[in-house]
């Protein structure tokens, strides 16, 4: 292993980041602003029927309930519902694979594969964007003078995105590199480079609710997240021989290399980040109904909170086939926002079919490509701490029931 030099990154990924924030940002200021005049709307509605009921002033056809048969409104609300959710953000900008011409030695210094210069064919940024779904549970009570609290609970699980470079013909080198002296090709021609990165989240919350008498509630609460995430490099397809000439002829090119005769073992990735991120905080936010006709009604959402994150990475980096581990761990702070519609229709009384968008950006956390650059390879292996300054969104569509009783 020799010194090698990253290459650099493609700068979209931070014009990318920068979009997205825009978009949460945008959403927000749009459910605000229709909340306002609806709600101003509706209280001046309320307040119209208070005034014609008190003045006598409403038609015998107006329909109207006796005190002693009314019956009380429904206490609880449940809802099941499933979340599609598509996830935007890398991490960083960080190159996987670079190319080198085939010709260039592997190791023969001063110009090999560790030193001579490449081009990137694949940078984080450039993960594929795939949707993965899951299950939103609530549970709400609706209490007296306005009053009342909710429970909600939701999981993404294996949100996976795969990248394959390679292999090429006629063969190219296939290089990542990492600081310190690492550096990985294709142990043969016949090889590509895979990435993959997959996500895990988890979300549950408390909140207490205020009822305005415009129809609108203010939220305030607790909320605990959890977002897990994996890198993975590996060489596909895996090595039919053990990869001896790296030690016999080193100086080889990629054309010159042959198979062997050495049964292959069981080799490990030759990359291998996970990530956890325990997010404790509070929130506040504001949701009620935007607009209602009929069976018909669209309601929207909007939270923000103050998260303490207890963000950890673990690496393992092979050499030589062999895995050398790192660990690190940090507290760090993170910001959390949400935002939705839902449209809803009556199907019976007290049940609802609703389908609606959502959006969840978290900046400030920890993300499996993020620590690459926080891991060394000198005489060991080392980690320099977690990079969790990294920020995701996580937006799609949700369908389900909702059951008042």
């Amino acid at each position: 292993m020799v010194v090698g030099s990253i290459s650099p990154g493609c700068t979209g990924a931070i014009a990318d980041v920068g979009r997205r924030q825009t978009a949460v940002c945008f959403l927000c200021i749009s459910l605000a602003t229709l909340f306002l005049p609806i709600t101003a709307l509706a209280a001046d509605q309320d307040n119209s029927t208070d005034t014609l009921a008190n003045s006598g002033g409403l038609p015998p056809s107006f329909p109207q309930t006796p005190p002693e048969q009314s019956s009380g409104p429904p206490r609880w609300t449940a809802s099941i519902e499933a979340i599609v959710l598509e996830r935007f953000g890398s991490g960083v900008n960080q190159s996987l694979v670079a190319r080198l011409p085939g010709t260039v030695p592997f190791l023969k210094p001063p110009y090999d594969t560790a030193t001579a210069p490449s081009v990137e064919a694949f940078n984080a940024s450039q993960f594929p964007q795939v949707f993965s779904a899951g299950p939103k549970i609530g549970l709400t009570y609706h209490g007296e003078s306005g009053y009342g609290a909710e429970l909600s609970y939701l999981n993404i699980l294996k949100q996976s995105a795969t990248k394959i470079v390679g292999p090429d013909s006629p063969p190219d080198w296939l290089v990542m590199k990492a600081p310190g002296i690492f550096w990985q090709t294709q142990d043969f021609p016949y090889q590509g480079m895979t990435w993959s990165d997959t996500t895990d989240l988890y979300s549950a919350e408390a909140n207490g609710q205020f009822n305005l008498p415009s129809h609108v509630s203010l939220v305030a609460g607790v909320r605990w997240l959890q977002l897990n995430d994996y890198l993975l490099g590996t060489l596909t397809p895996a090595d039919r021989t053990a990869p001896t000439w790296k030690q016999s002829n080193p100086g080889d090119n990629v054309f010159q290399v042959t198979t062997g005769t050495s049964p292959a073992g069981n080799y490990p990735p030759f990359w291998n980040t996970g990530t956890t991120n325990n997010l404790y905080g509070a929130q506040i936010g504001m949701e009620g109904t935007i607009f209602k006709s009929g069976g018909w009604s669209l309601d929207g959402l909007i939270k923000i909170g103050l998260f303490d994150n207890n963000a950890r990475q673990s690496t393992g980096v092979s050499l030589q086939k062999q895995v050398y581990p790192s660990t690190a761990s940090t507290n760090h702070a993170t910001f959390v926002s949400e935002a939705g519609v839902q449209l809803k229709y009556q199907l019976t009384r007290g049940l609802a079919l609703k389908a609606g968008y959502e959006a969840l950006w978290l900046d400030g956390v920890a993300l499996a490509t993020g620590q690459i650059q926080e891991t060394v390879t000198l005489a060991n292996v080392r980690t320099r701490g977690v990079n969790s300054g990294s920020n995701v969104l996580f937006h799609g569509a949700t369908i389900g029931l909702e059951y008042l009783f």
